[in-house]
């Protein structure tokens, strides 16, 4: 019993830092989803669409990460919107990872994806 009580608290504390480890790991495996389909979207949105293509492909970022919160959510696209010429769609969105309410790691997390312009 009375290792248990000493163990217990330890092992709570690894089991909640592995909890928050996933949930920043999801939140990443979103984000680079988000910068693939804002990139395909601006790809394939070179003349036509409605709005712009980059208003387009930010819409596409922010719908693609439906579940993080969209204030946070940082999206950047750049092109010549040439055909051929590449869209480079950067995303970004900060982390961390808290432990019982004391931030142990923070930072922001960034994935950029580049597609050639049809």
């Amino acid at each position: 019993m009375v290792e248990f009580a000493i163990v217990a608290p330890i092992l709570l504390l690894i089991l909640m830092g592995i909890m928050q480890l996933g949930v920043v790991y999801n939140n990443w495996v979103t984000l680079t989803d988000a910068a693939r389909a804002g990139a395909r979207k601006a790809a394939v949105c070179r003349s036509g669409c409605s709005p712009d293509a980059p208003t387009a492909a930010t819409n596409a970022v922010k719908s693609s990460a439906a579940n993080l919160n969209l204030a946070n959510l940082g999206v950047t696209v750049t092109s010549s919107w040439a055909q051929g010429a590449d869209a480079t769609v950067t995303a970004t969105y900060p982390w961390s990872i808290n432990v019982m309410g004391v931030v142990v790691a923070s930072g922001t997390m960034s994935s950029t994806t580049t597609e050639r312009v049809e």
